[in-house]
């Protein structure tokens, strides 16, 4: 059901025309931040997934943005993983939500990274490929500079703790394989009760499931958020507007639906979000190449950030391919 959604709202996304939606407000900090370099699980196919080591790499590298993914434990705590599942990235197994804090807090988050550049978190190499393996755990020392706990599942506490002046875009996930609605909401409420008092103008809050955004924009109307598929799919749609508190329309780059494959970070798309006072978050889809030259087509169409795996080699290419003149007009 919910891959159905996506592909419904994507294929939206191709640039029917529509009525003008109502403007954001001139006034959308994130229309003055561009372009940004937004390490995408902090980079996870140069450093482990969503660990504090791939964060603060990618900061000292160089990059102007955390996105991470956050999960709820059974004792409703807070922690930052991409999966619902411990499986793929850790040395343990299971659901986040069927574990306590203490039973995250044990595991190696970067057990099964590996510098296979076809896959990343493969679990069919030789122990030697996996650097990290081990630090976590104390079997191992961890890199000059870097502590054990670095390479443990974090606390979305202990990340905003990290990175005060940093910003940070928080992905709602659900809670089984199943992803149901109701899983993300819950999720949601939990996050927005973390976030009380947070006192942060530099963070975005988004998940798939609108009613999830929803829920948390109702809870925490000072932080600002993103749409959901069926969020952006109405905008495109019906000339709707999105949602109240969005700052930002994250999308991906191409989509592929049937035998078509769609544009959808297009010029007139990127030019729409801007006129309506949005910014434009681009994350790569399964037919998007995450390289330099896709990168400078995108800060050629004057999209406000770049969702990368790739951070490191992003800020280089940042710094040699300038956004347009007319892009600061937009």
């Amino acid at each position: 059901m919910r891959r159905l959604t996506i592909l419904l709202a994507v294929a939206a996304l191709v640039g029917l025309d529509a009525a003008p939606a109502p403007a954001a407000g001139a006034a959308n900090p994130w229309l003055r931040r561009r372009v940004l370099n937004i390490a995408h699980q902090g980079g996870e196919d140069e450093f482990p997934s969503n660990t504090l080591y791939a964060f603060r790499k990618t900061i000292r590298a160089g990059a102007d943005m955390l996105e991470l993914d956050v999960g709820v434990t059974s004792d409703d705590q807070i922690v930052v993983m991409h999966d619902t599942s411990v499986d793929r990235t850790t040395n343990g197994t299971g659901l986040i939500s069927e574990k306590t804090l203490q039973e995250i807090r044990g595991l190696d988050a970067g057990y099964w990274f590996t510098p296979d550049r076809s896959n990343h978190y493969s679990h069919d190499h030789g122990p030697g490929l996996y650097r990290f393996r081990g630090v976590a755990t104390g079997e191992h020392r961890p890199p000059k500079g870097f502590k054990a706990a670095d390479f443990r599942v974090p606390t979305l506490r202990s990340v905003l703790r990290a990175f005060p002046n940093a910003p940070i875009n928080i992905e709602v996930k659900g809670r089984t394989k199943d992803e149901d609605v109701s899983e993300y909401v819950y999720n949601a409420e939990v996050l927005a009760r973390e976030l009380a008092g947070a006192n942060r103008d530099d963070l975005i809050v988004v998940s798939f499931q609108q009613p999830a955004v929803d829920r948390f924009h109702e809870l925490q109307p000072s932080i600002g958020v993103a749409p959901g598929t069926s969020g952006v799919a109405g905008w495109v749609l019906d000339g709707t507007a999105p949602a109240a508190g969005t700052v930002a329309f994250q999308i991906p780059i191409t989509f592929k639906l049937g035998t078509t494959v769609y544009d959808v970070t297009s010029a007139d798309n990127v030019e729409r979000a801007h006129r309506e006072r949005y910014a434009v978050h681009t994350w790569f889809g399964d037919l998007d190449v995450d390289d330099a030259r896709t990168w400078r087509k995108l800060v050629d169409l004057c999209v406000d950030g770049i969702m990368t795996s790739h951070p490191v080699q992003l800020e280089r290419t940042l710094k040699s391919h300038r956004a347009p003149a007319a892009c600061a007009a937009k």
